[in-house]
């Protein structure tokens, strides 16, 4: 691991546990977890719960992406260079931000507009969709499923579909979080969510059935 390269993702990691140290006096000692969707809090529990949060969203993901190309049987990570490091950083950052935003919202006692979250992960979702056709093959990362897994030609063409469907449906996210009401958007978002995930699993099925009854 090259720790010069490191460094500024592990500040960013770091981020929401900074703030969440500056913010720590000023909290309740119960403090709202959940919220439904209408941005109203609906569970409570003890402030030392909020550690949680920058472990299980930056650490975890800063973690797996470091781990990923010593593990990987194929080596395929490797292969993608300098894409697979802006990549670490783009959902590393991501996660930190959204890690930022929970713990502004608990400290502030009120969710505000979920829909910021929203637009944050509509973003996510755009920006993913430019790298799926950088991603290659590995058990790790991507679109894995057992016909992508199988053949190449599958995973890279189900990787092109996938990518456009991701960014499109970060695009419709982002669009329904500045228009639509909370309520509303909340479905919208799980339904734009649903269907771009669901799209290329069944895209690589329908490439593998073609496949086989090719060969």
């Amino acid at each position: 691991m090259n720790l010069k390269k490191e460094l500024p993702l592990i500040g960013i990691v770091l981020l929401p546990f900074l703030y969440l140290a500056y913010v720590w006096n000023q909290l309740p000692e119960q403090v709202p977890l959940h919220y439904n969707i209408t941005g109203e809090a609906d569970r409570y529990g003890d402030k030392s719960e909020l550690i949680l949060i920058p472990i299980l969203l930056p650490v975890l993901i800063y973690a797996i992406f470091l781990v990923v190309p010593y593990i990987d049987p194929k080596k395929q990570i490797q292969k993608m260079g300098n894409k697979y490091q802006s990549l670490k950083l783009i959902l590393t950052t991501f996660m930190s931000v959204l890690a930022l935003f929970i713990i502004h919202t608990t400290k502030t006692g009120s969710f505000g507009n979920p829909n910021t979250m929203f637009l944050i992960l509509g973003v996510m979702y755009v920006i993913l969709g430019n790298y799926f056709k950088t991603i290659k093959a590995n058990y790790f990362i991507g679109i894995r499923t057992p016909w992508t897994l199988e053949s190449e030609s599958i995973w890279k063409e189900t990787h092109r579909l996938g990518g456009k469907v991701w960014f499109i449906g970060g695009l419709l996210v982002i669009v329904c979080s500045l228009l639509l009401k909370n309520e509303v958007n909340t479905k919208m978002f799980l339904t734009i969510t649903l269907v771009i995930v669901l799209i290329p699993v069944i895209y690589s099925y329908l490439l593998y059935r073609k496949q086989q009854k090719s060969t």
